[in-house]
C-alpha cells in the first residue's frame, strides 16, 4: 500500500518537500493560500508594479500524484490533520512547514490572490502618496524595503529606527555593514540605531496620514506613512500536546539532527518553524525540505537516514534594482553590481520550475 504524506505549509519548504516525494508517496499539501508567493520577491512587487503578478505562482503544477488541498491545519496529531473545513487527512508521515509570519509587505496576509493584489496596490500607492516614510526594524527587511523605497521614490525621505547596535543580525565581515552603510547613505536612507520609540506611531502601519514620533534619545521624527519590518513569530498552535511538548519558548519546535520533531519518529519539521541555529531563510527551508524529504524516503524504503548540517550565515541584501550587499562563506562579500546580478530575477525561475510552471524571467 502506498504510504500517504501530509506536508503542512504550501511555502518554499513545503512545495520542496511535497515534489521531492510525489513520486514515492500518496501525498497532500496542505495550504490556505490560493497560490503560492515568493515572498522573496515581495518587496519589490511593493514597489514595482511589474513584479506584482510575477511573485503569485499556482500551484496546478506541483504534484503530478498528489494533491493540494486548500485548506487550514487546525488541530495536527502525529498522524492526522484536522483542517478548518472539518475534514481529517490521515498520514503515514508528516512534515510541518508553516514557517513564520511577518508584517505586510514583506509577507501578504490574506489567502485570497485578488485580496494580496490589492495589499500591494494599497503600499505602492500609499508609497506613492508619502511625504516621508518610518521603517521599525534595521534587519533584512527594514534595509531591504528602504533601498526599495529611495529607489523607487528618490525624493521621499526614509527613516529606519532599530533598537539594536548594528545593521542586520548574524556573523557578517565589517566590510559587508561597512558597504551597507555607504550604499544607505547614498541613497538618502536615515538609519537610526541603539534606540526605541518611546510610543508607537498613532496612524496605523500602512496609512498615510503626518505623526510625530519621539525617540529614546529625544529625537524627533515626523514622517505621514511607516511600516513595522521584523518578524512576528512562527505558526504552531495547530499542534496537538505530544507534538507541542517539542515547543522552545521562541515557538520554535526542537528537532534531531534528521529534522525530525523530538520525540516523534515519523513527524518532520522544516524551515522557519524548527529551532537550527541558521539565519531563517528561503535557502536554508529549501535545503532542510531535501533533507527531510530524502529521510521520508529512507523510512519507506528502511535506508539510513541523512543528518542535517545547517548553513553557515550568508545573506544576499537588495537596495534597489542596482544596489545591495552579499555575504557567502565561499565566495566572501560582494557588492552592489553582483548583488544586483544575483537578484536580477530573485531566483523566481527556481520556483516556477518547481511548481511545473513554465519560467516567465
Amino acid at each position: 500500500m502506498t504510504p500517504t504524506v501530509v506536508v503542512v505549509g504550501g511555502g518554499y519548504g513545503g512545495i520542496t518537500v511535497a515534489r521531492a516525494l510525489d513520486d514515492v508517496a500518496d501525498v497532500t499539501l496542505v495550504e490556505p493560500k490560493e497560490t503560492f508567493v515568493h515572498n522573496v520577491a515581495a518587496l519589490r512587487a511593493a514597489v514595482d508594479p511589474s513584479w506584482a503578478e510575477k511573485i503569485f505562482i499556482p500551484y496546478d503544477g506541483l504534484l503530478s500524484r498528489g494533491r493540494v488541498v486548500r485548506d487550514r491545519a487546525a488541530r495536527v496529531t502525529p498522524g492526522h490533520v484536522e483542517l478548518a473545513s472539518g475534514a481529517t487527512l490521515a498520514a503515514d508521515y508528516l512534515v510541518l512547514a508553516t514557517g513564520s509570519t511577518s508584517p505586510v509587505p514583506s509577507r501578504l496576509d490574506v489567502p485570497e490572490l485578488d485580496a494580496a493584489r490589492e495589499r500591494l496596490r494599497d503600499v505602492r500607492d500609499a508609497l506613492d502618496r508619502s511625504s516621508g516614510v518610518l521603517l521599525l526594524g534595521a534587519g533584512p527587511i527594514g534595509l531591504e524595503f528602504a533601498g526599495e523605497i529611495a529607489a523607487a521614490w528618490p525624493t521621499t525621505p526614509v527613516t529606519v529606527v532599530d533598537r539594536g547596535p548594528a545593521l542586520v543580525g548574524g556573523r557578517f565581515p565589517d566590510e559587508f555593514r561597512a558597504d551597507l552603510g555607504r550604499q544607505l547613505d547614498a541613497l538618502g536612507v536615515r538609519v537610526l540605531l541603539g534606540t526605541t520609540l518611546t510610543a508607537p506611531p498613532d496612524p496605523a502601519p500602512g496609512t498615510v496620514r503626518p505623526f510625530t514620533v519621539t525617540t529614546s534619545a529625544g529625537e524627533i521624527i515626523a514622517a505621514d506613512l511607516w511600516f513595522p519590518c521584523y518578524g512576528t513569530g512562527v505558526e504552531s498552535g495547530y499542534l496537538d500536546d505530544s507534538l507541542a511538548a517539542a515547543r522552545q519558548p521562541d515557538g520554535r519546535l526542537a528537532v534531531t539532527g534528521e529534522l525530525r520533531v523530538a520525540g516523534h519518529e515519523r513527524v518532520f519539521a522544516i524551515g522557519d518553524l524548527t529551532n537550527t541555529p541558521e539565519l531563517k531563510m528561503a535557502r536554508s527551508a529549501v535545503q532542510q525540505a531535501e533533507v527531510a524529504a530524502a529521510n521520508v524516503r529512507a523510512l519507506i524504503s528502511g535506508d539510513t537516514l541523512r543528518g542535517y548540517t545547517p548553513l553557515p550565515d550568508g545573506i544576499v541584501l537588495p537596495l534597489g534594482p542596482s544596489g545591495g550587499v552579499t555575504y557567502d562563506a565561499e565566495a566572501g562579500f560582494l557588492g552592489a553590481e553582483m548583488t544586483a546580478r544575483i537578484k536580477a530575477t530573485f531566483h523566481i525561475e527556481r520556483f516556477q520550475e518547481t511548481l511545473g510552471v513554465p519560467a516567465t524571467v
